[in-house]
């Protein structure tokens, strides 16, 4: 009874994530027609709502019947940049829904094609705390962004580009704050992101970086088991051959 009651659940949850993956796909299309101007008309209006209210209610759905938030909110950080409602830009950190559903019913392992890239891909996003960092670092960003566009009285669009050019101290110059509290949040984005940004950029270089070392070592390590095969090899046949002049001398 129990295993037929699991086996109906997993059935379940197969389906919801197909169906999630779908509209996470149909979201992306939506925001990169937007974004490129395409006219999708009302409807497609209506319906890119209507998409951020159901990634909206889901997220906060799961939210409250996990056991562990702390994990589920690091785990689930993408699917929060995805319900943000700041650009269309952030629906396409929807897509990760269908990566999550990939790795939770281990659709590269029963396809046989798990393997070293996919153990690097995870030692890459959560043993180097990268995930960590860019979700501190997009959360400072945004909400930087935020209060700007209060403070400055800009859209959303034109303050997430300000944080982003200032964050990255790219600063183009195009839009600067003009109040004593837009300098304010401008100066806490240039201690605060910058210095995120700064420790999320040394961890991928670190971890390219220690890659290609441990490549190096690894085939500098191929290369003394070989050349020590060798030697092994070697001294087997001289053993050999002492060993039949023995027999001889012996004869």
């Amino acid at each position: 009874m129990r295993n037929a009651t699991k086996q109906q659940q997993e059935r379940w949850l197969i389906v919801y994530h197909i169906i999630v993956a779908i509209l996470a796909v149909a979201s992306s299309i939506l925001a990169i027609l937007l974004m490129i101007n395409v006219k999708v008309g009302r409807a497609g209006q209506i319906a890119f709502q209507g998409l951020l209210i159901f990634f909206a209610i889901d997220y906060v759905i799961r939210f409250i019947f996990t056991k562990n938030r702390k994990w589920f909110l690091i785990n689930n950080a993408f699917d929060l940049l995805g319900i943000l409602p700041m650009h269309p830009a952030f629906s396409l950190f929807r897509l990760a829904r269908i990566f999550r559903m990939v790795r939770t019913h281990h659709i590269f392992w029963k396809l046989g094609i798990s393997g070293k890239w996919t153990r690097d891909l995870h030692r890459f996003t959560y043993d180097t705390g990268f995930i960590y960092l860019f979700t501190i670092s997009v959360v400072i960003i945004c909400l930087s962004a935020l209060f700007f566009s209060m403070v400055e009285h800009q859209t959303l669009s034109e303050s997430l580009w300000w944080a982003i050019t200032t964050a990255t101290t790219v600063g183009y110059g195009d839009d600067s704050p003009r109040t004593a509290w837009g300098k304010l949040i401008a100066a806490v984005l240039m201690i605060g992101g910058v210095g995120f940004i700064g420790l999320l950029t040394s961890t991928i270089t670190d971890f390219f970086t220690d890659r290609t070392g441990q490549e190096d070592a690894q085939q500098q390590q191929k290369k003394q088991n070989e050349a020590l095969t060798k030697q092994i090899k070697q001294l087997t046949r001289e053993v050999s051959q002492l060993s039949k002049k023995v027999d001889k001398m012996n004869k």
